[in-house]
């Protein structure tokens, strides 16, 4: 087969071949991808703007919000305009692009859930501490952490994935998702690639396990909690960050740690959906929207037109006290 590295452009999976059809399809991701915008946007304008949210919790909530929105934006848009276009191709540069992008997004927001998770143990485990441990600059130095770590992951598997000698240009998936692209490889550096997944796939393993005890001592001590209303408070906070942690972990295990297989092109579409694209779609309504604080927040936005003015003319993202 042809060495093809040098080729100008890919060509991803298309939906159907009927034209009619690659038009619903257009439609279908155009209203996912408002809804999952709409969402988010919401999400953050909400926490910029309330000053009664300017917390720890809500602060890494909007960070997770801004990732969600660049996992959605990174393809559905380009999904929508090869559905409406009727074309199946991407330019070589713009499937690195969405390579990058997406594992800076992903590998950002399981960083993030990972310190969500910590900051609902300081809060319920240990309260007394919980103004001293997640202050400002903390929880600043936090989001940074992550923003970075998914920012060298990005870079570790994209070169690595485009350093490789490509013997087709035509990928399994309706974006550049890096397992297809291995299958395409006609030369030995794609054990480099497979190498740096298994790496990465145990650290996010190991951030899920993390997650995982953390949650078994937060639900022992609400257990513990002599308040019926207590309890029910703790776990509003709690169950809906589990439930987007098990969605994006699964998701992405069947994914990316699945053993290498002739399996079908739906059910790869499938996995992609879920974790690429419902995953940022639901969150803003499992975590932010069921939220009365957030709801809140919400109403007054759209009843007044703006919120009640704050002390200070400067909004700060986060504010103890």
């Amino acid at each position: 087969m042809p060495n093809l590295t040098s080729t100008s452009e890919f060509l991803l999976l298309e939906f159907s071949d009927i034209q009619e059809l690659q038009i619903l399809y257009f439609f279908v991701f155009l209203a996912v991808y408002v809804t999952a915008v709409t969402g988010n946007l919401l999400i953050i304008i909400a926490v910029v703007l309330d000053h009664h949210l300017h917390t720890p919790m809500y602060f890494f909530l909007m960070n997770l919000a801004v990732l969600d929105l660049g996992i959605v934006s990174i393809m559905v848009p380009k999904a929508m305009a090869n559905s409406l276009l009727n074309t199946r191709s991407i330019s070589y540069s713009g499937c690195v692009a969405q390579v990058f992008f997406y594992l800076l997004f992903a590998g950002s927001d399981l960083a993030i859930l990972t310190i969500m998770a910590h900051d609902r143990y300081v809060a319920i485990c240990n309260p007394l501490q919980y103004e001293t441990v997640m202050h400002n600059r903390a929880c600043i130095q936090m989001a940074v952490s992550a923003w970075f770590t998914g920012i060298i992951s990005a870079t570790l598997h994209t070169t690595s994935t485009f350093a490789i000698a490509f013997c087709s240009n035509r990928i399994n998936q309706f974006f550049c998702e890096i397992p297809q692209l291995l299958k395409l490889a006609c030369s030995d550096l794609y054990l480099v690639e497979v190498g740096l997944l298994i790496f990465t796939c145990s650290l996010g393993g190991g951030c899920f396990v993390y997650i995982i005890i953390t949650y078994i001592k937060i639900f022992a001590a609400v257990l513990r909690m002599p308040s019926v209303h207590g309890q029910k408070k703790a776990l509003s906070t709690c169950i809906p960050h589990l439930t987007v942690v098990s969605l994006l972990v699964f998701s992405g295990i069947f994914a990316y740690a699945r053993p290498p297989g002739n399996t079908s092109s739906e059910l790869n579409v499938i996995y992609a959906m879920i974790y690429a694209v419902l995953s940022p779609l639901l969150n803003p309504f499992i975590y932010g929207m069921r939220n009365k604080e957030i709801k809140a927040a919400l109403f007054k936005l759209t009843e007044f037109g703006h919120f009640p003015k704050t002390s200070s003319s400067k909004i700060h993202l986060v504010k103890w006290g």
